[in-house]
């Protein structure tokens, strides 16, 4: 599946004396299986992208086509169900449910999906261990260190088997180790399962780790490139 991004425009207060362009005509394409950074500094635009990908966001102008489907002209329902069924979300602050265990939080979203208990429990189960939290499943989000909550959030996110993964600034919060651990993950489920991920980042250790770099600049892509430094990752996840 390709992304396919035509004069994506967003104005905030449009009808104001005081508009804010936070996107000007942006054009691009993504294709399926890519692991991408889009970099910039705070307000270039980058999260406002991501939203606009991911469905969470409506643009003032210009459309965002995941195949044939305009992404820009389904209606709130269909949203809810494409962004269910199709994306999956990682946040800087994690947002997992606190009183859920880890294995709770990931089930969640299959469950809305309509999946079985036991298929949820399994799925959730192999998930959490593949990114090397097997011995955690039953710990609240308060017994886990901030490496371990974002671990949780990468499961949650790739539990109902997205097209593509939205990650905005998921390193902001984490020390050098746990960011080139929750790379690795990332990168080694790219890999292996060939889902997509965006990262919305000026974190210089999640840039270096892209196999492709979009720069935004005052809401206009400046930059779109392959990193030749990029190196394939495939070794296991450690527990």
């Amino acid at each position: 599946m390709t992304i396919k991004v035509r004069e994506l425009t967003k104005t905030y207060n449009p009808n104001t004396d005081f508009p804010v362009d936070a996107l000007k005509q942006v054009d691009l394409s993504i294709e399926q299986g890519e692991f991408v950074a889009v970099m910039g500094p705070s307000g270039s635009g980058k999260t406002t992208l991501l939203n606009m990908l991911g469905g969470l966001d409506t643009p003032t102008e210009g459309e965002v086509k995941i195949d044939d489907l305009v992404i820009t002209r389904l209606s709130e329902k269909e949203k809810i169900q494409f962004r269910r069924d199709q994306v999956g979300f990682i946040f800087q602050d994690y947002s997992l449910l606190p009183v859920l265990t880890a294995l709770e939080n990931v089930e969640f979203i299959m469950q809305l999906q309509g999946a079985t208990e036991s298929e949820s429990r399994d799925r959730a189960s192999k998930l959490l261990q593949r990114v090397g939290l097997g011995s955690h499943l039953h710990k609240r989000p308060s017994q886990l260190s901030g490496g371990q909550q974002q671990r949780v959030a990468v499961a949650r996110a790739l539990a109902p088997n997205p097209k593509f993964v939205m990650a905005d600034e998921p390193t902001a919060n984490l020390d050098a180790k746990s960011t080139a651990d929750l790379l690795d993950i990332m990168q080694q489920l790219n890999e292996s399962e060939g889902t997509t991920f965006i990262f919305s980042t000026h974190d210089p250790r999640v840039i270096s780790r892209a196999a492709r770099v979009i720069v935004i600049d005052d809401g206009a892509v400046t930059e779109d490139k392959l990193n030749p430094d990029y190196r394939p990752h495939l070794s296991p996840v450690a527990e």
